[in-house]
C-alpha cells in the first residue's frame, strides 16, 4: 500500500458510463524540479482523520489529502482546463467527501 501526500488536490468527477471520482494530486516543484501532478486510479472509498481525508484508490494506494489544502494550483489549472471539456469536473471544496462513495 503506498500513501501519497500531494501539497494540493482536488477531486474530479468524470462522467463515463457511470459517474466515478479521481484525485488530482500536485506538488509544488523548486528551482530544479517543475510542479508536477498526477490523477489517481479511482475513489473506492473515503476516510477521514483530524487532518485529513484519505482517499483510497482501486489500485490500493491512499491518497493523504490535507484539509485545507484543496484547490487547484495555477499549473494544475492549466493540466485540467483541457481535460474539463470533456465531462470532467472538479467538485466543490464544500463537497461532503465521505458520502462520495456510496
Amino acid at each position: 500500500m503506498t500513501i501519497t501526500r500531494p501539497h494540493r488536490w482536488a477531486i474530479l468527477k468524470v462522467a463515463a458510463d457511470e459517474t466515478f471520482y479521481r484525485v488530482f494530486a500536485m506538488w509544488r516543484g523548486g528551482y530544479l524540479d517543475g510542479d508536477s501532478w498526477r490523477v489517481n486510479s479511482g475513489v473506492t472509498r473515503v476516510e477521514e482523520t483530524d487532518d485529513a481525508f484519505l482517499f483510497h484508490g482501486l489500485s490500493g494506494s491512499i491518497y493523504e489529502c490535507a484539509k485545507g489544502a484543496y484547490g487547484l494550483t495555477a499549473y494544475g489549472a492549466s493540466v485540467i482546463s483541457s481535460a474539463l471539456k470533456g465531462g470532467v469536473a472538479v467538485m466543490p471544496e464544500d463537497t461532503d467527501w465521505l458520502s462520495l462513495i456510496e
